[in-house]
């Protein structure tokens, strides 16, 4: 009997090794925002602790780690890919089989449009419409110039500022009174919200997510009575020279995991948990929010996550990698 026990352990012990060797080396790419680095971290600590890995974040961006990962198999993962950025690269990529679409790391895709404080639709529910927003375009107060109204618009230098510019056009708000501010940064954008919120004050203008603003600031995004013309929104209102835009709200941006195809193969288990792993706008605005007013970093904040929302990551994986995720997160 005790031999039969010995022989069991034995062949238990060999078992997880495999398991272990069978997942070995994970790569992820640790791009350079927010949203990126918590789900990176999230990934690292379930893929070492659950699944074995020999989990490392490497640095990365959207055009440099899709390239690599198509011409050098490095990284394994990138955890959010905004694939529409390069898209025919990363589809022939995936055709030559050297990546694969794992799933969505945003269900609902990435999400950019035209905003307003819910404070404000609470009291002007026909704010929630652009001609409501049309109509009262004089609450909308100008910084600099009382005669006109104020529209937030996009950085200069940023890619969103060519389709917020275009949209303006489209719908007609320069005949509103409305004027195009560029508010100078990233920086200054969040801190006009900011300050109007802090006042109650109106606000209107470009806005995406998943950001910590649009967690910690209640907005509604304004509706263009236009449904979304895919087609035109992308071969003009995201184009320079767009001679005659027409509105059109803002498709969902995908966003998703990509791997490559050798991981997927060596780690059919790990390669499962990615597939599985994805979050809605709402949940992310949140986590980024707590990030923000925390000063946590990815991985403090992938630990908040993994230990405050159970019932979000615990579905992604079977009962017994959540028992040794758990396990590990008590240590």
């Amino acid at each position: 009997m005790r031999k039969l026990i010995a022989a069991s352990a034995m062949l238990l012990a060999v078992g997880q090794v495999q398991a272990a060797d069978e997942c070995g080396k994970v790569t992820i790419a640790d791009m350079n925002w927010s949203s990126a680095t918590l789900i990176a971290n999230v990934d690292k600590f379930i893929l070492e602790h659950g699944y074995g890995c020999e989990a490392e974040l490497v640095p990365g961006d959207t055009m440099p780690t899709g390239t690599s990962m198509i011409e050098k198999s490095e990284p394994d993962i990138a955890p959010e890919m905004w694939s529409n950025s390069m898209k025919d690269a990363l589809d022939k990529g995936v055709a030559d089989k050297r990546l694969r679409y794992a799933g969505n790391s945003l269900s609902d895709g990435g999400e950019e449009g035209f905003w307003i404080p819910e404070y404000l639709v609470n009291k002007y529910p026909e704010l929630a419409t652009i001609e409501g927003v049309k109509k009262h375009a004089k609450m909308f107060t100008h910084p600099e110039d009382d005669t006109k109204s104020a529209f937030y618009g996009c950085p200069a230098g940023w890619n969103c500022q060519i389709s917020a510019s275009n949209l303006f056009n489209a719908l007609k708000l320069g005949d509103s009174g409305f004027d195009l501010i560029d508010p100078g940064s990233g920086a200054g954008l969040s801190g006009s919200i900011a300050k109007a919120f802090a006042r109650e004050e109106p606000w209107f203008g470009y806005y995406w997510a998943p950001t910590a603003v649009l967690g910690k600031y209640k907005m509604v995004k304004v509706d263009f009575g236009s449904g979304v013309d895919k087609e035109g929104f992308i071969n003009c209102i995201t184009a320079e020279e767009c001679e005659d835009p027409q509105p059109t709200m803002y498709p969902p941006s995908l966003v998703q995991t990509v791997t490559t195809e050798g991981f997927a193969a060596k780690s059919p288990a790990a390669y499962s948990y990615v597939a599985n792993r994805s979050l809605t706008n709402n949940q992310l605005n949140s986590l980024l929010a707590w990030m923000e007013d925390n000063q946590a970093d990815g991985e403090v904040a992938a630990e908040y996550f993994l230990t405050e929302h159970e019932d979000l990551w615990t579905p992604w994986v079977s009962d017994a990698i959540a028992a040794n995720v758990k396990k590990a997160l008590q240590q």
